[in-house]
């Protein structure tokens, strides 16, 4: 990849092979993501934005990406719905294309060879993978604490009751969040977000869940908030206070309707209700009474289901219209017909059977029969200790045998889908957002084909790079 300067910026120095990097003169900063949720404090500067000047590298407000392979995952016919059947395998690649950006936006996507103004910075791509940034749908990425000598502990045998009497699993991660600051949960939240950014994740929606008592829920969701401030990727909050039920509260889902649920509402109105219906979490008639009263005060309705058990969450989810059922290990042929007839969003979670028990979502049956899917990591603690995508697509081919670019358009346009973002994020199109990564790929199935590959050479998060400057590699821009 070859980074060039123009129009007066100093001569370019080699840093390593196929590299040159020059250094722009000082631009003035641009305005943060178009989203109430993503303004900073005054003076203010992301975390990432701050890793990338350390390296002294000024982004440029104008900038042209040629020479690429780009996967625009633009549809000529349009539409805003999620992509099912062979749709969920267009690309719409341009095998030599071009993409222009100016500011936060993308206002050029070219086929062929395209010049450069002359007050433009310019990325020869050689042919590399463009593709728009990933779209993690689902994390419960705001926590305290750490679950590693539990890890261990399931190493060397011991069963989830052995871990639970010990003192580990949910309950574990609930006590180190009680115990944590506001301030101290947003700081690990914007260490795990720039970490997502770096592997080429733009849009990250997180939960919160781990606090479980209308004070502490309240808290995770101002660190929520706090954390969308101090990074360029749109951050999306969801309400979890039905994550599990707190045994030392005995009128734990009373308390949670009647008064987690109205204050969250109430501070961040329009935030999506989620839930954890599951046989030693919340029942089915539980869930059923929180979504009714959520429904009515203007939340969208998402579900953790099927899981381990199928309880009927997943039919009664479709009735009630919620915008996605996640996890779906074990739903029943019957569900995936009503679900493929629904505008409800299958949300697959395949970094947890990684993880847990080598269980998994049945992606095939479910795109076959015409639900629409989508990915995620799921990132947390406890169940899938992982901040990337790109390990997602991996397991979504080798154990959901989802396609290569099945597996793509399910982690970027249908995972915007999902929050409601596709008119701003998820493809490569004019006037979207510049959310973008550029892969060291020249074959987008290598991307699911290669583990543990290299991150991306460049992330672009509204209209900035996002990865600082790393050894052997050039300073992005």
């Amino acid at each position: 990849m070859i980074v060039q300067a123009r129009a007066g910026d100093a001569p370019a120095a080699p840093t390593a092979p196929l590299t040159v990097v020059a250094r722009r003169a000082a631009t003035p900063s641009r305005p943060g993501p178009e989203r109430a949720n993503s303004r900073r404090a005054p003076g203010a500067r992301s975390t990432a934005s701050a890793l990338v000047a350390e390296g002294a590298c000024i982004y440029p407000r104008l900038m042209l990406i040629r020479d690429a392979r780009v996967l625009t995952l633009a549809l000529p016919r349009g539409g805003r719905g999620p992509r099912r059947g062979h749709s969920l395998r267009e690309l719409s690649i341009l095998p030599r294309g071009s993409v222009r950006i100016d500011g936060s936006r993308i206002i050029e996507v070219a086929d062929g060879w395209t010049e450069p103004r002359a007050d433009e910075a310019v990325v020869e791509a050689e042919g590399r993978v463009l593709m728009p940034a990933f779209v993690d749908c689902h994390t419960h990425a705001c926590w305290a604490g750490q679950r590693l000598d539990e890890f261990e502990m399931r190493l060397a045998g011991a069963t989830y009751l052995q871990i639970l009497k010990a003192g580990g699993g949910i309950m574990s991660t609930v006590r180190a969040v009680r115990a944590a600051t506001e301030e101290q949960l947003a700081a690990g939240l914007v260490e795990r977000l720039l970490r997502m950014a770096r592997l080429g994740t733009g849009t990250v929606e997180v939960k919160s869940g781990y606090g479980l008592s209308p004070e502490m829920e309240l808290v995770m969701l101002r660190a929520i908030r706090s954390a969308s401030r101090e990074t360029r990727q749109i951050v999306v909050p969801t309400f979890l206070g039905a994550h599990a039920i707190d045994p030392e509260c005995p009128d734990f889902v009373e308390r949670t309707i009647n008064e987690t649920l109205p204050a969250a509402v109430t501070e961040f109105p329009g935030i999506a209700c989620d839930a954890f219906c599951e046989d030693g979490a919340w029942s089915l008639a539980e869930t059923r009474r929180l979504f009714e009263n959520a429904r009515d005060m203007g939340c969208r309705l998402r579900v953790h289901t099927d899981q381990f058990n199928s309880l009927g969450m997943t039919r009664l989810a479709i009735e009630m219209g919620a915008a996605t059922v996640d996890h779906l290990e074990a739903i029943t042929a019957s569900d995936m017909q009503h679900l493929a007839r629904s505008e409800t969003i299958a949300v697959l979670l395949p970094v947890s059977g990684f993880h847990l028990d080598d269980r998994y979502a049945p992606a095939r049956d479910l795109i076959d029969c015409g639900a629409a899917v989508a990915i995620a990591t799921n990132c947390n603690p406890g169940s899938a200790p992982s901040p990337s995508m790109a390990f997602a697509i991996g397991l979504a081919s080798r154990k959901l045998r989802m396609t290569p670019a099945e597996a793509i358009v399910a982690a970027t346009y249908n995972a915007a889908c999902v929050l409601d973002l596709q008119d701003e994020v998820g493809s490569i199109e004019t006037g979207k957002r510049a959310d973008l990564q550029l892969l060291d790929l020249r074959d987008e199935r290598e991307l699911a084909y290669e583990i543990g590959g290299p991150p991306p050479a460049l992330v672009v998060v509204g209209g900035e790079p996002v990865s600082p400057p790393t050894p052997g590699r050039p300073p992005l821009s």
